[in-house]
Protein backbone atom coordinates (compact mmCIF):
# COMPACT_ATOMS: atom_id res chain seq x y z
CA UNK A 1 0.00 0.00 0.00
CA UNK A 2 1.26 3.34 -0.84
CA UNK A 3 -0.31 6.62 0.56
CA UNK A 4 -0.75 9.59 -1.76
CA UNK A 5 -1.87 13.14 -0.74
CA UNK A 6 -5.36 13.41 -1.68
CA UNK A 7 -5.09 16.48 -3.84
CA UNK A 8 -2.81 14.52 -5.71
CA UNK A 9 -5.67 12.23 -6.22
CA UNK A 10 -8.51 14.23 -6.84
CA UNK A 11 -6.23 16.48 -10.10
CA UNK A 12 -5.60 12.56 -11.13
CA UNK A 13 -9.27 11.12 -11.08
CA UNK A 14 -10.76 14.72 -12.58
CA UNK A 15 -8.23 14.53 -15.43
CA UNK A 16 -9.06 11.43 -16.45
CA UNK A 17 -12.65 12.01 -16.15
CA UNK A 18 -11.78 15.15 -18.57
CA UNK A 19 -9.89 13.38 -20.56
CA UNK A 20 -13.02 11.08 -21.51
CA UNK A 21 -15.25 14.19 -22.34
CA UNK A 22 -16.84 14.91 -18.85
CA UNK A 23 -17.17 18.38 -18.71
CA UNK A 24 -14.34 20.07 -16.56
CA UNK A 25 -16.70 21.34 -13.18
CA UNK A 26 -18.18 17.93 -13.30
CA UNK A 27 -14.69 16.02 -13.05
CA UNK A 28 -13.94 18.00 -10.36
CA UNK A 29 -16.86 17.30 -8.34
CA UNK A 30 -16.34 13.86 -8.66
CA UNK A 31 -12.92 13.51 -8.02
CA UNK A 32 -13.79 15.45 -4.97
CA UNK A 33 -16.27 13.12 -3.67
CA UNK A 34 -14.14 9.68 -4.75
CA UNK A 35 -12.14 11.14 -2.68
CA UNK A 36 -13.35 12.20 0.12
CA UNK A 37 -15.16 8.84 0.46
CA UNK A 38 -11.49 7.13 0.25
CA UNK A 39 -10.30 9.43 3.22
CA UNK A 40 -13.13 8.66 5.23
CA UNK A 41 -12.63 5.41 5.23
CA UNK A 42 -15.86 4.54 2.62
CA UNK A 43 -13.52 2.66 0.52
CA UNK A 44 -16.31 0.15 -1.36
CA UNK A 45 -16.96 4.09 -2.47
CA UNK A 46 -14.01 5.57 -3.52
CA UNK A 47 -11.50 4.93 -6.45
CA UNK A 48 -12.05 1.92 -6.88
CA UNK A 49 -15.33 2.97 -8.24
CA UNK A 50 -13.20 5.31 -11.05
CA UNK A 51 -12.36 2.14 -13.41
CA UNK A 52 -16.23 1.03 -13.26
CA UNK A 53 -17.30 4.70 -13.99
CA UNK A 54 -14.73 4.74 -17.02
CA UNK A 55 -16.30 2.24 -18.12
CA UNK A 56 -19.92 2.72 -18.27
CA UNK A 57 -19.11 6.51 -19.75
CA UNK A 58 -17.15 4.35 -23.00
CA UNK A 59 -20.24 2.87 -23.14
CA UNK A 60 -22.42 5.36 -23.44
CA UNK A 61 -24.16 4.90 -20.24
CA UNK A 62 -23.22 8.41 -18.84
CA UNK A 63 -24.42 11.62 -20.03
CA UNK A 64 -21.00 13.45 -20.48
CA UNK A 65 -22.88 17.34 -21.27
CA UNK A 66 -26.29 17.11 -19.41
CA UNK A 67 -28.58 19.64 -19.31
CA UNK A 68 -29.66 19.33 -14.86
CA UNK A 69 -32.49 21.14 -14.40
CA UNK A 70 -35.32 21.56 -11.60
CA UNK A 71 -38.78 19.86 -12.49
CA UNK A 72 -40.75 21.16 -9.92
CA UNK A 73 -40.00 22.90 -7.36
CA UNK A 74 -41.60 24.74 -3.66
CA UNK A 75 -39.61 27.02 -0.75
CA UNK A 76 -39.27 23.49 0.62
CA UNK A 77 -38.93 21.05 -1.49
CA UNK A 78 -37.44 20.26 -5.48
CA UNK A 79 -37.34 17.79 -7.61
CA UNK A 80 -34.00 17.39 -10.10
CA UNK A 81 -34.02 16.04 -13.60
CA UNK A 82 -30.15 14.93 -13.62
CA UNK A 83 -30.19 14.10 -17.09
CA UNK A 84 -28.21 11.24 -16.54
CA UNK A 85 -25.05 12.86 -15.23
CA UNK A 86 -22.19 11.67 -12.71
CA UNK A 87 -24.65 10.91 -9.85
CA UNK A 88 -22.23 12.74 -7.57
CA UNK A 89 -22.50 15.62 -9.97
CA UNK A 90 -26.63 15.30 -9.57
CA UNK A 91 -26.53 15.00 -5.73
CA UNK A 92 -23.88 17.60 -4.78
CA UNK A 93 -26.00 19.82 -6.76
CA UNK A 94 -28.93 18.24 -5.03
CA UNK A 95 -27.64 19.01 -1.46
CA UNK A 96 -26.76 22.78 -2.30
CA UNK A 97 -29.86 23.29 -3.29
CA UNK A 98 -31.20 21.57 -0.50
CA UNK A 99 -29.44 23.61 2.23
CA UNK A 100 -29.77 26.84 0.54
CA UNK A 101 -33.82 26.16 0.85
CA UNK A 102 -33.39 25.07 4.69
CA UNK A 103 -31.32 28.08 5.28
CA UNK A 104 -34.62 30.54 3.71
CA UNK A 105 -37.41 28.09 5.34
CA UNK A 106 -36.02 25.73 8.24
CA UNK A 107 -35.93 22.51 6.61
CA UNK A 108 -35.98 21.12 2.79
CA UNK A 109 -36.54 17.87 1.09
CA UNK A 110 -34.58 17.85 -2.66
CA UNK A 111 -35.66 14.62 -4.63
CA UNK A 112 -33.51 12.93 -8.27
CA UNK A 113 -34.30 11.51 -10.96
CA UNK A 114 -32.58 10.63 -13.78
CA UNK A 115 -29.53 10.12 -11.85
CA UNK A 116 -26.93 7.66 -11.55
CA UNK A 117 -24.73 6.11 -8.39
CA UNK A 118 -23.78 8.70 -6.22
CA UNK A 119 -21.05 6.78 -4.14
CA UNK A 120 -21.05 7.17 -0.37
CA UNK A 121 -24.02 8.15 0.88
CA UNK A 122 -22.28 10.33 4.21
CA UNK A 123 -20.44 12.82 2.21
CA UNK A 124 -24.31 14.56 1.07
CA UNK A 125 -25.04 14.12 5.21
CA UNK A 126 -22.37 15.61 6.32
CA UNK A 127 -22.36 18.57 3.74
CA UNK A 128 -25.41 19.64 6.02
CA UNK A 129 -23.53 19.02 8.83
CA UNK A 130 -21.03 21.16 7.81
CA UNK A 131 -23.40 24.15 6.96
CA UNK A 132 -24.94 23.49 10.85
CA UNK A 133 -27.91 21.31 9.74
CA UNK A 134 -29.39 18.16 10.43
CA UNK A 135 -28.67 16.14 6.91
CA UNK A 136 -30.58 12.88 5.91
CA UNK A 137 -29.72 11.24 2.96
CA UNK A 138 -31.36 8.03 1.14
CA UNK A 139 -31.15 6.81 -2.27
CA UNK A 140 -31.83 3.78 -4.12
CA UNK A 141 -28.92 1.35 -5.15
CA UNK A 142 -28.22 0.82 -8.83
CA UNK A 143 -28.02 -3.41 -8.36
CA UNK A 144 -30.90 -5.65 -6.49
CA UNK A 145 -29.36 -8.70 -4.63
CA UNK A 146 -32.00 -8.71 -1.89
CA UNK A 147 -36.15 -10.72 -2.31
CA UNK A 148 -38.46 -9.05 0.31
CA UNK A 149 -38.77 -10.88 3.28
CA UNK A 150 -39.88 -14.17 2.95
CA UNK A 151 -39.40 -13.80 -0.75
CA UNK A 152 -37.15 -15.81 -3.19
CA UNK A 153 -37.06 -12.91 -6.37
CA UNK A 154 -34.20 -10.33 -5.49
CA UNK A 155 -35.84 -7.24 -6.17
CA UNK A 156 -34.13 -5.15 -3.72
CA UNK A 157 -30.95 -3.67 -3.25
CA UNK A 158 -28.83 -2.13 -0.32
CA UNK A 159 -30.58 1.29 -0.34
CA UNK A 160 -28.14 3.39 1.49
CA UNK A 161 -29.36 5.91 4.51
CA UNK A 162 -27.55 8.51 6.09
CA UNK A 163 -27.97 10.94 8.89
CA UNK A 164 -25.74 13.71 10.15
CA UNK A 165 -25.70 15.79 13.07
CA UNK A 166 -23.55 18.72 13.63
CA UNK A 167 -22.20 19.62 16.88
CA UNK A 168 -19.33 22.12 18.00
CA UNK A 169 -17.06 19.44 17.49
CA UNK A 170 -17.01 16.35 15.62
CA UNK A 171 -20.71 15.86 13.69
CA UNK A 172 -22.57 12.62 14.64
CA UNK A 173 -22.39 10.53 11.01
CA UNK A 174 -24.56 7.69 10.74
CA UNK A 175 -23.89 5.85 7.20
CA UNK A 176 -25.24 2.44 6.17
CA UNK A 177 -26.72 0.45 3.87
CA UNK A 178 -29.74 -1.62 4.74
CA UNK A 179 -28.27 -4.62 4.44
CA UNK A 180 -25.51 -6.49 6.10
CA UNK A 181 -23.12 -5.92 3.54
CA UNK A 182 -22.86 -3.13 0.59
CA UNK A 183 -21.69 -4.08 -2.99
CA UNK A 184 -18.55 -1.94 -2.44
CA UNK A 185 -17.77 -3.28 0.32
CA UNK A 186 -17.90 -6.81 -1.65
CA UNK A 187 -15.48 -5.79 -4.07
CA UNK A 188 -13.41 -4.19 -1.66
CA UNK A 189 -13.17 -7.50 -0.02
CA UNK A 190 -13.00 -9.49 -3.55
CA UNK A 191 -9.57 -7.01 -4.29
CA UNK A 192 -7.98 -7.88 -1.32
CA UNK A 193 -8.95 -11.64 -1.80
CA UNK A 194 -10.00 -12.38 1.18
CA UNK A 195 -13.19 -14.70 2.14
CA UNK A 196 -16.82 -12.23 3.35
CA UNK A 197 -17.75 -12.79 7.13
CA UNK A 198 -20.54 -15.14 7.17
CA UNK A 199 -24.12 -13.21 7.00
CA UNK A 200 -23.03 -10.79 4.50
CA UNK A 201 -24.36 -12.95 1.27
CA UNK A 202 -26.25 -16.79 1.66
CA UNK A 203 -27.81 -18.93 -1.13
CA UNK A 204 -31.36 -19.82 -1.61
CA UNK A 205 -31.09 -22.86 1.38
CA UNK A 206 -30.02 -20.08 3.45
CA UNK A 207 -26.56 -21.18 3.40
CA UNK A 208 -23.49 -18.46 3.66
CA UNK A 209 -21.33 -17.56 0.82
CA UNK A 210 -18.13 -16.75 2.25
CA UNK A 211 -16.38 -16.38 -1.55
CA UNK A 212 -16.68 -12.99 -2.77
CA UNK A 213 -16.52 -13.72 -6.06
CA UNK A 214 -19.09 -15.70 -5.93
CA UNK A 215 -21.69 -13.17 -3.87
CA UNK A 216 -23.95 -12.64 -7.02
CA UNK A 217 -24.78 -16.52 -7.04
CA UNK A 218 -26.81 -15.60 -3.63
CA UNK A 219 -28.81 -13.09 -1.81
CA UNK A 220 -27.65 -10.16 0.28
CA UNK A 221 -28.78 -10.22 4.17
CA UNK A 222 -30.88 -7.29 5.51
CA UNK A 223 -29.51 -5.38 8.64
CA UNK A 224 -32.19 -6.83 11.54
CA UNK A 225 -33.81 -9.28 9.37
CA UNK A 226 -37.38 -8.28 8.34
CA UNK A 227 -37.00 -4.62 9.96
CA UNK A 228 -34.01 -4.13 7.92
CA UNK A 229 -35.64 -5.61 4.72
CA UNK A 230 -38.82 -3.25 5.46
CA UNK A 231 -36.18 -0.05 6.03
CA UNK A 232 -35.08 -0.98 2.56
CA UNK A 233 -38.88 -0.88 0.97
CA UNK A 234 -39.16 2.53 2.84
CA UNK A 235 -36.04 3.81 1.19
CA UNK A 236 -36.81 2.71 -2.45
CA UNK A 237 -40.57 4.52 -2.33
CA UNK A 238 -39.37 8.01 -1.08
CA UNK A 239 -35.90 8.17 -3.12
CA UNK A 240 -36.93 6.27 -5.87
CA UNK A 241 -40.94 5.66 -6.75
CA UNK A 242 -41.65 9.76 -4.69
CA UNK A 243 -39.43 10.82 -7.58
CA UNK A 244 -40.28 8.88 -10.64
CA UNK A 245 -37.04 7.00 -10.21
CA UNK A 246 -36.28 3.22 -10.54
CA UNK A 247 -37.23 0.95 -7.92
CA UNK A 248 -37.78 -3.03 -7.81
CA UNK A 249 -37.72 -4.63 -11.45
CA UNK A 250 -36.81 -1.64 -12.68
CA UNK A 251 -33.72 -1.27 -11.89
CA UNK A 252 -30.78 -1.12 -14.03
CA UNK A 253 -27.67 -3.67 -12.52
CA UNK A 254 -24.59 -0.78 -13.85
CA UNK A 255 -22.43 -3.47 -13.13
CA UNK A 256 -23.52 -5.65 -15.75
CA UNK A 257 -25.81 -3.32 -18.19
CA UNK A 258 -23.33 -0.63 -19.04
CA UNK A 259 -25.04 1.40 -21.44
CA UNK A 260 -28.77 1.71 -20.48
CA UNK A 261 -29.51 4.59 -18.72
CA UNK A 262 -30.32 3.67 -14.83
CA UNK A 263 -32.76 6.86 -13.67
CA UNK A 264 -31.49 6.58 -10.30
CA UNK A 265 -33.30 7.93 -7.49
CA UNK A 266 -32.30 9.96 -4.69
CA UNK A 267 -33.35 12.51 -1.74
CA UNK A 268 -31.81 14.42 0.68
CA UNK A 269 -33.78 16.19 3.58
CA UNK A 270 -32.07 19.06 5.25
CA UNK A 271 -33.40 20.98 8.50
CA UNK A 272 -31.90 23.66 10.31
CA UNK A 273 -31.24 23.24 13.93
CA UNK A 274 -32.61 26.62 15.32
CA UNK A 275 -36.42 25.33 14.33
CA UNK A 276 -37.22 24.39 17.80
CA UNK A 277 -34.38 26.30 19.93
CA UNK A 278 -31.40 28.80 19.81
CA UNK A 279 -28.98 27.33 17.64
CA UNK A 280 -25.91 27.36 20.14
CA UNK A 281 -28.34 25.80 22.97
CA UNK A 282 -28.75 22.71 20.25
CA UNK A 283 -25.26 22.45 19.22
CA UNK A 284 -23.99 22.82 22.74
CA UNK A 285 -26.46 19.95 24.37
CA UNK A 286 -25.82 18.07 21.23
CA UNK A 287 -22.58 18.06 21.64
CA UNK A 288 -23.04 17.12 25.46
CA UNK A 289 -24.86 14.04 25.00
CA UNK A 290 -22.46 13.05 22.28
CA UNK A 291 -19.87 13.16 24.63
CA UNK A 292 -21.08 11.09 27.71
CA UNK A 293 -21.90 8.56 25.49
CA UNK A 294 -18.09 8.66 24.37
CA UNK A 295 -17.34 8.47 27.97
CA UNK A 296 -19.51 6.08 29.14
CA UNK A 297 -17.32 3.11 29.08
CA UNK A 298 -15.66 1.01 26.67
CA UNK A 299 -14.94 -2.24 26.69
CA UNK A 300 -11.43 -1.50 26.20
CA UNK A 301 -11.16 1.29 28.75
CA UNK A 302 -11.14 3.67 26.49
CA UNK A 303 -13.63 6.26 24.84
CA UNK A 304 -16.87 4.83 23.34
CA UNK A 305 -16.56 5.35 19.47
CA UNK A 306 -19.91 6.99 17.57
CA UNK A 307 -20.76 6.70 14.34
CA UNK A 308 -18.45 9.75 12.15
CA UNK A 309 -15.56 9.26 14.61
CA UNK A 310 -13.50 6.76 13.59
CA UNK A 311 -14.31 8.86 9.75
CA UNK A 312 -13.05 11.71 11.32
CA UNK A 313 -10.04 10.38 12.39
CA UNK A 314 -9.30 8.58 9.22
CA UNK A 315 -9.89 12.09 7.05
CA UNK A 316 -7.52 13.35 9.38
CA UNK A 317 -4.68 10.98 9.23
CA UNK A 318 -5.17 11.30 5.32
CA UNK A 319 -4.99 14.95 5.29
CA UNK A 320 -1.95 14.49 7.30
CA UNK A 321 -0.08 11.67 5.79
CA UNK A 322 -1.66 11.01 2.65
CA UNK A 323 -4.68 8.82 1.21
CA UNK A 324 -3.98 5.01 1.39
CA UNK A 325 -3.90 3.34 -1.94
CA UNK A 326 -3.94 -0.40 -2.08
CA UNK A 327 -1.56 -1.87 -4.23
CA UNK A 328 -4.03 -3.93 -6.35
CA UNK A 329 -5.98 -0.28 -6.70
CA UNK A 330 -2.88 1.75 -7.44
CA UNK A 331 -2.40 -1.39 -10.40
CA UNK A 332 -6.17 -0.32 -11.88
CA UNK A 333 -5.53 3.34 -11.89
CA UNK A 334 -2.77 3.77 -13.48
CA UNK A 335 -4.52 1.79 -16.10
CA UNK A 336 -6.99 3.88 -16.20
CA UNK A 337 -3.76 7.09 -16.68
CA UNK A 338 -2.36 4.64 -19.39
CA UNK A 339 -5.81 4.15 -21.25
CA UNK A 340 -6.78 7.75 -20.71
CA UNK A 341 -3.50 9.35 -21.49
CA UNK A 342 -3.09 11.18 -18.08
CA UNK A 343 0.09 11.33 -15.79
CA UNK A 344 -0.28 8.54 -13.30
CA UNK A 345 0.68 9.36 -9.88
CA UNK A 346 1.19 5.52 -9.16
Amino acid sequence: MIRVPAATLEHFAADALRASGVASDHADITARRLVEADMRGRTGHGLIRLPSYMSRIRAGGVNMRPEIAVLHETPVSALIDGDNALGQVVMTRATELAIEKARQSGLAWVGTVHSNHAGAAGLYAHMAADAGCVGIYLAVANANGMPPWGGTNPLLGTNPLAIAIPTTSTPFVLDIATTTASHGTIKVAAREGRPMPQGWVIDTAGRPITDPSKAHEGFLVPIGGYKGAGLTIAIGLLAGVLNGAAFGADVIDHRVDESTPTNTGQAVLVLRTDLFRPKPVVLAELTRHLDALRDSGAIDGGRVRLPGDEAARMQADAQRFGVPVPDKLAAQLHDVARDTGVESPF
